[in-house]
């Protein structure tokens, strides 16, 4: 199992939440929000935001809401946090 970075996001609405991440990238990989999901899901990658500041690490988990569809989000100390919604934009997709 690897575990990988996550340095920036893509949202579907520059203002959405969570809700709205489709895509995440890291040094040299972008992955869709559904193939995060399945690899945290099969258990075959882990991902992870470090906080800048203090090295901090809080990892990406799978939150499912009964009506709506699946979305990621950072977890630490078993409380649900908004890292992933610090980082920046990813950049154009070649």
């Amino acid at each position: 199992m690897a575990d990988a970075q996550i340095k920036c996001i893509t949202k579907s609405d520059p203002n959405g939440g969570h809700e709205h991440i489709v895509a995440v990238g890291g040094n040299d990989w972008y992955w869709t929000k559904e193939q995060v999901i399945e690899s945290i899901d099969a258990k075959t990658n882990t991902f992870h935001v470090r906080d800048p500041r203090t090295g901090k690490v809080a990892y990406v988990g799978v939150v499912r809401v009964s009506g709506h569809a699946a979305y990621i989000r950072t977890h630490a100390d078993g409380i649900w946090t908004d890292n992933l919604l610090s980082l920046p934009a990813c950049g154009p997709r070649k």
